[in-house]
């Protein structure tokens, strides 16, 4: 098998001691930041990495890419988009700013439903087209693996094309990116169903089954919130999706604590998302559990919105990770590295927890737990920025130094 080096890196943060405690209650230390770094690996794993002053002789004479004045990370993942979708809403955020919130455009007629009517009027290759640009987009920015969730199609024949849509962008970008097909049908209630339940019943579950048979899911989500998807919405979901061996994500306590965040654990949810209502009791469900708790910042900012007490999550010994949101409604940014910079002052969050927020612990947000640290063993996923120092990178707010 082919074996490839990169030497001279100015610095390598390989999260090694970070890895090590699974992603929990990390000191700056943790970063592991080596500088004049070099690794070694082949397609499968990395080999080696370290100061290239100890490079192993069996590669030193062997032909390597000079990455003098760069650095490196571990890939970069981000965990939560929604990139399949048709029209915008520009229009809603100026309602926003204009003082209407988030439930008051939703009644007028906008929010997912708006999204639902934009995506349901282009075809199955415009929403394929502009959904290779906006990951074409991501991936500049150093992303290299993007979970992708369904769910502005709103019925049956539009959600199952954009589940395969996504299943079709991931063959179409691998292996430069990787795609995690995330099922979203239960998005929102469209208005002409009387209930979630006839929603779920009619739509959600069925597909599931068809798509389930078809095993092209990573994934299954549901947005649990008043006014969205039930308590009993969610156990008729995860409970299918458990015939199915289909791990389960869930949006939890967005706007309120509905106890989301415990009802994610109790299945075992790969991650619970948005939390910022979550309460104490959901804390500590979280810390006690392997589900990942994936704040999304760039949410609470663009809809004006109190953020996610991201302190006593990582305190408590919760695994966090920093997703983006990237979507048409609540969140229309798609540059994580710029989302994280941040947050990274809001939260109060030291480098590691930030590295690790975007690479390991949002790679075991979407079950890729072989990935996200850069030690011998491990898959060689990384990210490189076209600088001497892994402080400008986050310094430089919204200025893409990635390679």
């Amino acid at each position: 098998m082919t074996v490839k080096i990169f030497r001279h890196f100015s610095e390598i943060a390989t999260l090694e001691n970070a890895y090590k405690k699974d992603g929990r209650k990390l000191s700056p230390s943790d970063l592991g930041l080596i500088k004049d770094a070099s690794i070694v690996y082949n397609h499968d794993e990395i080999i080696w990495v370290g100061p290239d002053s100890q490079l192993p002789e069996d590669y030193q004479h062997m032909d390597f890419i000079d990455a003098s004045g760069k650095t490196c990370v571990p890939e970069i993942v981000d965990s939560h988009t929604h990139v399949v979708f048709g029209g915008d809403r520009a229009h809603e955020y100026s309602m926003r700013l204009n003082g209407a919130t988030y439930e008051e455009i939703a009644k007028a007629g906008g929010g997912i439903l708006n999204s639902m009517k934009g995506t349901n009027a282009l075809s199955r290759s415009e929403l394929l087209k502009l959904a290779q640009q906006r990951i074409k987009n991501i991936r500049s920015y150093g992303v290299g693996t993007i979970e992708v969730k369904s769910g502005y199609g709103l019925n049956f024949e539009k959600e199952y094309e954009i589940s395969r849509i996504i299943h079709d962008l991931k063959n179409i970008v691998r292996p430069d990116v990787q795609i995690i097909n995330t099922f979203m049908a239960a998005h929102a209630v469209p208005k002409d169903y009387s209930s979630s339940y006839e929603y779920m019943k009619d739509v959600v579950l069925p597909l599931l089954d068809k798509l389930g048979e078809e095993q092209i899911l990573d994934c299954v989500d549901i947005f649990h919130e008043q006014n969205y998807f039930s308590e009993e919405d969610v156990i008729s979901l995860f409970e299918r999706a458990k015939r199915w061996n289909i791990p389960v994500k869930m949006h939890a306590d967005e706007f309120n604590d509905n106890k989301g965040a415990i009802l994610a654990t109790k299945y075992q949810a790969l991650s619970a998302d948005h939390l910022l209502a979550t309460g104490a009791d959901g804390i500590e469900a979280l810390k006690n559990s392997n589900t990942v708790a994936t704040l999304l910042p760039g949410t609470g900012l663009f809809l004006g919105k109190n953020q996610a007490n991201g302190r006593a999550f990582l305190d408590a010994g919760v695994k966090v990770a920093i997703a983006s949101d990237y979507n048409p409604g609540s969140c229309h940014c798609d540059n994580l590295v710029m989302i994280a910079s941040l947050a990274a002052p809001i939260y109060k969050m030291n480098m590691a927890e930030l590295w690790c927020a975007i690479t390991f612990n949002a790679a075991c947000a979407v079950g890729l737990k072989n990935q996200g640290a850069l030690i011998p063993g491990l898959r060689p996923r990384f990210s490189v920025f076209n600088t001497d120092s892994i402080d400008r990178i986050t310094y430089n707010w919204g200025k893409n130094l990635a390679i």
